[in-house]
């Protein structure tokens, strides 16, 4: 039987691992300092986590001292509250913050983890790509610095070199290398929310992918994505993986010139996603169109659906143009590490 997490043994097993957490800890903080933005807190209980199709939040009943009840929700992500204090005036804002989310464990995932999430307003999407490919370095060096390492990311036989500049592709772009498909050709009206699955459905099946005669479009995707596409992201060097479908980015703006697609992207090394970032939507009518959908998809999936934040959609119409990342703490602090898990670089992991 292997021994509880706060035991000698495996204390010293984990000192490493994080020792290395501290040392980049510190490194982000010094950086996003460095360039100006200003550390916030927001709070972690929320009137609504967002309502993301495939993440399940954690619901709280607050009563007050005369015993009246009001429901609400431990943020997935700071998201909400930071657009908010964007729209207050803040032009760099950024946070680690703890986040929650249900239904969430394994190698690389925890019911509870930390996020680190940041703002530019009067940027777009590509003044992320550096701040990622800063914080990548930054981590390699707190690695070496911690543990006397190469600082070379490794896991599960995959390496990846954080000091290299990481290579952009677009997703249309990764789909047709690694699986052989053409995906915007699947994609008839630029404006649905939900695309027929049929021509996605009969292109994966040609290629070997399994799917089920009921998947939606969304599932298809995944299906291709998980099993030929992101595997292959981040191998020797970091990937920025580009212009998502818009309807797989309900909080960004779509891409000017091509409206199948949104300004989105994900970070990856070692086939690991590390992050997720947006030129974000500032319409609130065509906000709350999506919101409106994604609540209908999770009350069919779960049987109920958190609230729209109607605060944050007035907000929405006094935001600047701006861009917004979200990227977890734990699996950075994992790969740089060469942990096996994430579990690994916890202090103390959720029992």
């Amino acid at each position: 039987m292997a021994p509880s997490w706060w035991h000698p043994e495996e204390i010293a097993r984990r000192r490493p691992y994080l020792d290395t957490r501290r040392a980049l800890h510190n490194a982000v903080r010094a950086y996003f300092q460095a360039e100006g933005f200003v550390a916030v807190e927001t709070p972690a209980l929320q009137v609504s986590p967002g309502l993301e199709r495939h993440i399940r939040p954690l619901g709280v009943t607050l009563k007050d001292p005369l015993g009246a009840a009001r429901e609400r929700y431990l943020h997935t992500s700071p998201e909400f509250a930071m657009k908010k204090l964007l729209a207050g005036g803040l032009p760099k804002i950024m946070q680690l913050a703890r986040v929650w989310r249900d239904g969430e464990q394994g190698p690389l995932h925890q019911p509870e983890f930390t996020m680190l999430e940041w703002y530019r307003a009067g940027a777009d999407y590509h003044a992320l790509v550096a701040d990622c490919a800063a914080l990548l370095q930054a981590a390699g060096k707190a690695a070496n610095r911690a543990q006397e390492t190469d600082g070379i990311f490794r896991w599960r036989g995959r390496t990846c070199d954080p000091a290299k500049p990481p290579r952009v592709i677009t997703v249309q772009d990764a789909f047709r290398e690694f699986a052989g498909i053409d995906l915007l050709a699947t994609i008839s009206d630029p404006e649905a929310l939900a695309p027929d699955a049929a021509p996605l459905r009969e292109r994966a099946s040609a290629t070997g992918v399994r799917t089920g005669a009921n998947d939606t479009w969304e599932d298809v995707f995944f299906h291709i994505m998980l099993e030929r596409v992101e595997p292959q992201l981040g191998m020797g060097a970091p990937v920025v993986l580009c212009e998502y479908p818009a309807n797989l980015a309900a909080l960004a703006r779509r891409k000017p010139g091509d409206a199948r697609v949104a300004e989105r992207f994900e970070l990856y090394a070692c086939g690991v996603e590390l992050a997720n970032a947006y030129s974000e939507l500032t319409d609130p009518v065509e906000q709350r169109r999506r919101f409106l959908h994604d609540q209908a998809l999770h009350a069919e999936l779960y049987g109920a659906a958190p609230p729209l934040d109607e605060d944050l959609l007035t907000a929405l119409a006094a935001l600047p143009p701006c861009t917004g990342i979200a990227l977890g703490f734990d699996r950075l602090a994992m790969l740089a590490a060469n942990a096996r898990e994430i579990a690994d670089v916890l202090w103390a992991p959720v029992e």
